[in-house]
């Protein structure tokens, strides 16, 4: 099966890192709010939406919170007005980025993240440069000590996954969007525990980086993440080796 960027692994070892400075609610509420704007407010027929609150609250984000999430979601809050804006652009040694935001003010947002690139030697270009190397996919990451491989991919593709890849500590597996709930439940019915399920977008292709340059976008990266408007961030790029077991070492 076809080769990942290793960002899915490498995203959801810095999140367990967040919860220690105190970020995991941030980055969970916009899991919630991005999940209901896309498939409602209704975990019962938002599977999506129905993880990212599983994992508000295996991480103890208070009940009203969430509930707020998910209102803002759907935007039913009063006074709150917030728009989906995609952002598309280049990283450093040309990999391909994608940031989806959710703001209430577009000329905050902009500049701010044409800033981000331009700080790491990206640059953000303009609409459709470069979604057409993105398909919509279903990906979980699972930890590498919670399952052994032969039995996870025999589980996994029965139940409709196209694409199974070791990153780092981590399994990446992708399906279409369509099988998203059907590998979700055969997943769950294993007892296997995802540190992530999610409806993203996946590459059709990869850009392979020296090291230099691969330290240059993970840190462009991590701070697009951080940023209040951003959902999600998508890339194309493949890390070198020996910088892959250096960030799994740490």
């Amino acid at each position: 099966m076809s080769g990942h960027s290793h960002w899915a692994g490498i995203k959801h070892k810095k999140a367990r890192e967040d919860k220690k400075r105190g970020k995991v609610f941030s980055r969970l509420s916009k899991a919630v709010i991005s999940a209901t704007r896309r498939g409602g407010k209704d975990p019962g027929t938002n599977l999506e939406l129905q993880y990212a609150i599983d994992a508000a609250k295996a991480a103890n984000m208070p009940k009203g919170t969430i509930e707020r999430a998910v209102l803002r979601g759907a935007g039913e809050l009063a006074g709150e007005q917030m728009e989906d804006l995609r952002y598309e652009g280049y990283g450093s040694g040309g990999a391909a980025v994608i940031v989806d935001t959710l703001t209430d003010n577009r000329n905050r947002t902009t500049p701010h993240l044409r800033k981000i690139f331009d700080d790491h030697g990206g640059n953000l270009g303009t609409t459709g440069c470069v979604a057409w190397n993105f398909q919509t996919k279903g990906l979980f990451v699972v930890n590498l000590s919670k399952r052994d491989e032969p039995g996870l991919f025999d589980i996994v593709v029965e139940a409709g996954a196209e694409d199974f890849q070791k990153a780092g500590d981590f399994y990446e597996v992708v399906c279409p969007a369509p099988a998203f709930k059907a590998v979700m439940d055969a997943l769950r019915t294993a007892g296997t525990e995802c540190e992530s399920a999610e409806i993203a977008l996946v590459p059709t292709s990869y850009v392979d980086l020296s090291e230099a340059d691969g330290r240059k976008i993970l840190k462009m990266m991590e701070e697009l993440e951080e940023d209040e408007d951003v959902a999600n961030v998508y890339s194309n790029f493949n890390l070198p080796q020996p910088l892959v077991e250096e960030l799994a070492a740490e």
